[in-house]
C-alpha cells in the first residue's frame, strides 16, 4: 500500500458513510479506498458502526457529510480529483487519479492537509528524504514535460499565431472561475485577481501580457474574475483551448492565484508569482504575495513532485480499474497524447469500406480534428477546394488515384493496414482489429518503396528501455501463443515425423494478397512454394498450414493436387504457436509467420521480400539492396511491434500498448474459444452487431468533429 494508504488508517474492512448518490455509484471510490463497505446516508443509529465518512472535497455539496462526521466524532475523508486526472474533461472521462485526504484538502489553505504535512515535515523520518523517491519524482517530472501532460489532456497543441509571434518577454496571467472553492479557500478574492493583473503590467513594462481565461468562462458556463470588458487594451486574451505545457513552453513568467497551471509552470522551470496560497506556494519555489505561516521550510521541486504526484494521489489503471503507480498513468496519458498529435488536423479518407469506417475513425481520433470518408478519390478531389487535409487510403485501394491527387495538390498521403497483432478472428469475417498501422512512406508489405517501418529499422537508435520492453513483449507472445488472427483452438500438437527428421513449417498465404503480388517477384503461389521447399529439402517432414482466410472460404489460395502430395501433413485446426513449437525452420513467401518464427528463434527462409527480411536474421533467396543494417532480434521486435503500429482497446475506448493488446487477446480467446467454429454467416452477423454498436457509441474523451 502507498504511504497515503498508511496515513489514512483504513483497511478492506472499513465501513464508510456516504451522503452523495453520485459518489456512492462511483466505482473508482471503492478501489482507491480498498473497501466495498459503503453505507449510504447512515442515520444516527449506524454512526457507531462506521470508521469514517467520505465526501467530495470541502465544497458546499459535501457539507452534510462533514457535519455528520463532526457530530459523531468520525474522521472525514475528503475525495478530490488528482493532478493527472484523465484524457478528457471530468464530464467526459473517468478519473485515473483520486486524492483521499484525512487531514484536509490541498486547496484549503486555512487548515493543514496530508500534502502540506509531508511538505512541512521536519522529522528525522521525513517521507520526502528517500533518495529512490526523489529519483522517481525527477523521472516523472521529465516525462510529464516531454509528453506535455496536464490534469486534462484533450486540448490541442497548436497555439494561436499571435502568441507564437508575440514580443518577448511574454507574461501569462491565469484567470479562474468566479467563486471556485480553490480561490475562496486559497486566500484569494476578486481584489487579488485585479492586483495580480496590475502587477503583471507594472513589473514587466516591456512584456506582452496574455490573460488565460478558464475554459468554462470561454464556453459561457461560468464567469471569471478578469472580465473581458475590463481588461486593459494592451492585454491579449487567450480564450482558445490549448495544451498547457505547449502554452507554458512559450511563456517567460507566470502569475497565478491558485490555479494548477502554476504548478505545471514550475515543472517547466518557469518563474511563478502567487497572489493566493495554492498547494505549491510557501516552499521557496514561488514568488509569494500572500504568506502561509504553517509553511516555513524550503523544499526542492523534486520534493514537491514526490509529495504532490507520487505520495498524495491514488492512481487507477485505465483498463482494469486496479490500483497502479503514477508511472503507469503517465505512460497511458503520454500514449493518448502521442496518438492525438499524430492525428491532428483534417484527415480525408477514401478506399475505406463501410464496415471499416467506425473503427478507422477511432484509430484516427484527436480532439478537434476532422475525419471524412469519400467513396472515391475523384469525389474527394472535388470536395477539396482550398483545404489542405492529410489524405488516407486502405492499403492499395485507390492508392494510385489518390497519389495523383496528393502530388497535384502537395498533400501528405497516408496508407493504413492491419497490424501484426490483430484480433481473435479474421478481418474477412469483419472482426474489429486491435492494431493498425498508418504509414506515410509506403506500406510494410510493398518493398518497391521505402515505408516508415523500413526507415525506422534502418535508422533508429533503440533505447535500452525500448529493447527491454521488446524483450517483455516477446516473452508475453511466446507465453500466450498469440499471433495475428488467433483462430484455431490451442491444443497440444505432435507431428508424425520420424526420429531425427527435420520438421519444416510452410505457411500458406492468400495468393491474390498484395503482400504476395508486390513482395514476391518469383514465387507467387502456395503450390510453387511447396515445390521449391521440397526441392531444397527432399527428406524433410513438411507441415503445410493453409492461411485462415483460405480455410474459412473467404479468400483464394488452395494448393493443387501435385503440391498437396509434397506435404507430409496439412494442419488447419492447430494454433500457429503449436506448429511453430514443433518446427525447426519456416519457409515462406512473405507470410507474417516468418516473423513469428523469428520471435521463437527458428531458422527462417524467405522466398519473397517481407518486411522482416534483409536485416541479417533470415536466409533470403532474393537481395534487399536498401536494407544494409544488421539488426538484433530485440531491435526488429521494437520497431515492428512497439513503434510502428498503433493499438486500440475498444472496451476501454483508449489507445493501448502492444503488451496490453496481447493480454487482452489472450483473455478474449480464453473466454470465447475459436470464432471460426461458427458458420460464416453467423460470424459476420455477430461482428456486424459489434460494429453497429461502435457506430452509435459516443466518444468518451471529447466531442468529435465530423
Amino acid at each position: 500500500m502507498t504511504p497515503n494508504g498508511r496515513a489514512l488508517g483504513l483497511s478492506k474492512g472499513s465501513r464508510l458513510g456516504v451522503f452523495s448518490r453520485p459518489l456512492m455509484r462511483f466505482d473508482a471510490i471503492r478501489r482507491v479506498l480498498d473497501t466495498e463497505l459503503l453505507v449510504f446516508r447512515p442515520d444516527r443509529s449506524k454512526a457507531r458502526t462506521l470508521d469514517g465518512v467520505i465526501g467530495w472535497g470541502h465544497k458546499p455539496t459535501a457539507r452534510v457529510a462533514r457535519d455528520f462526521a463532526r457530530e459523531h466524532g468520525l474522521p472525514y475523508f475528503a475525495i478530490e480529483d488528482g493532478f493527472l486526472r484523465s484524457v478528457g474533461l471530468g464530464s467526459e472521462s473517468p478519473p485515473l487519479s483520486l486524492i483521499v485526504d484525512s487531514r484536509g484538502i490541498y486547496y484549503d489553505s486555512t487548515a493543514p492537509s496530508l500534502l502540506e504535512d509531508w511538505m512541512a515535515s521536519t522529522s528525522t523520518d521525513d517521507p520526502l528524504s528517500e533518495h529512490g523517491l526523489l529519483h522517481r519524482a525527477r523521472n516523472c517530472r521529465e516525462r510529464i514535460v516531454q509528453a506535455r501532460l496536464s490534469k486534462y489532456n484533450h486540448a490541442p497543441e497548436d497555439l494561436p499565431p499571435y502568441l507564437l509571434e508575440a514580443r518577448h518577454p511574454v507574461v501569462l496571467v491565469i484567470d479562474q472561475t468566479y467563486g471556485d472553492a480553490s480561490v475562496d479557500l486559497g486566500g484569494a478574492s476578486a481584489a487579488q485577481f485585479s492586483g495580480m493583473l496590475e502587477a503583471a503590467f507594472d513589473e514587466n513594462p516591456n512584456a506582452t501580457v496574455v490573460v488565460k481565461a478558464h475554459p468554462d468562462t470561454i464556453a459561457g458556463k461560468k464567469r471569471g474574475y478578469l472580465d473581458r470588458a475590463q481588461l486593459p487594451r494592451q492585454a491579449r486574451l487567450l480564450g482558445e483551448a490549448v495544451n498547457p505545457v505547449s502554452l507554458l513552453s512559450t511563456i517567460d513568467r507566470v502569475y497565478a492565484c491558485t490555479s494548477q497551471l502554476g504548478f505545471e509552470a514550475l515543472l517547466l522551470g518557469k518563474p511563478v508569482t502567487c497572489f493566493g496560497i495554492p498547494f505549491y506556494s510557501g516552499w521557496g519555489l514561488t514568488d509569494d504575495r500572500i504568506a502561509c505561516p504553517r509553511r516555513n521550510r524550503k523544499r526542492s521541486l523534486d520534493e514537491l513532485v514526490a509529495a504532490a504526484l507520487i505520495l498524495y494521489p491514488r492512481y487507477l489503471d485505465a483498463f482494469t480499474g486496479e490500483r497502479v503507480e503514477v508511472e503507469s498513468v503517465i505512460e497511458h496519458l503520454a500514449l493518448q497524447r502521442k496518438q492525438f498529435t499524430e492525428n491532428t488536423g483534417r484527415i480525408w479518407c477514401t478506399g475505406i469500406s463501410l464496415w471499416k469506417r467506425p473503427f478507422v475513425r477511432r484509430y484516427l481520433q484527436s480532439p478537434g480534428n476532422e475525419i471524412r470518408f469519400f467513396s472515391s478519390a475523384k469525389s474527394l478531389n472535388s470536395a477539396l477546394g482550398s483545404r489542405k487535409p492529410k489524405l488516407l487510403t486502405w492499403g492499395n485501394r485507390e492508392y494510385e488515384s489518390l497519389r495523383v491527387v496528393a502530388e497535384a495538390r502537395g498533400l501528405p498521403l497516408l496508407r493504413m493496414e492491419d497490424g501484426f497483432i490483430r484480433s481473435i478472428g479474421l478481418g474477412s469475417d469483419l472482426t474489429v482489429p486491435g492494431s493498425l498501422v498508418v504509414d506515410s512512406g509506403g506500406i510494410y508489405y510493398d518493398p518497391r518503396s521505402q515505408c516508415d517501418l523500413e526507415l525506422l529499422l534502418q535508422t533508429r537508435v533503440f533505447s535500452e528501455a525500448e529493447l527491454e520492453q521488446a524483450q517483455r513483449l516477446r516473452a508475453a507472445i511466446l507465453a500466450t501463443g498469440i499471433s495475428k488472427y488467433n483462430t484455431a483452438v490451442d491444443r497440444p500438437f505432435t507431428p508424425h515425423a520420424t526420429a531425427g527428421q527435420s520438421i519444416v513449417l510452410v505457411p500458406g498465404q492468400v495468393e491474390d494478397d498484395a503482400s504476395v503480388r508486390d513482395g514476391s517477384p518469383v514465387i507467387r503461389s502456395n503450390s510453387d512454394l511447396l515445390r521449391a521447399v521440397r526441392k531444397q529439402l527432399p527428406k524433410a517432414y513438411i507441415l503445410y498450414k493453409p492461411h485462415p482466410d483460405v480455410v474459412s472460404g473467404n479468400r483464394r489460395g488452395s494448393i493443387d493436387k501435385s503440391a498437396e502430395s509434397l506435404c507430409d501433413q496439412i494442419v488447419t485446426d492447430v494454433a500457429l504457436g503449436r506448429c511453430l513449437e514443433a518446427a525447426q525452420e519456416v519457409h515462406t513467401i512473405t507470410s507474417l509467420v516468418g516473423f513469428e518464427a523469428l520471435l521463437r528463434e527458428k531458422r527462417v527462409v524467405a522466398y519473397g521480400l517481407p518486411f522482416y527480411a534483409g536485416w541479417g536474421l533470415t536466409h533470403d533467396q532474393l537481395p534487399h539492396p536498401r536494407r544494409q543494417r544488421r539488426l538484433r532480434l530485440e531491435e526488429l521486435v521494437a520497431g515492428t511491434l512497439l513503434l510502428y503500429p498503433r493499438y486500440y482497446d475498444f472496451r476501454a475506448s483508449a489507445f493501448c500498448s502492444a503488451e496490453h493488446m496481447v493480454t487482452e487477446l489472450d483473455r478474449e480467446r480464453k473466454a470465447g474459444g475459436s470464432p471460426t467454429q461458427l458458420p460464416w454467416l453467423l460470424r459476420r452477423i455477430r461482428n456486424l452487431a459489434v460494429l453497429a454498436r461502435e457506430m452509435v457509441k459516443v466518444e468518451p474523451y471529447f466531442r468529435r468533429r465530423v
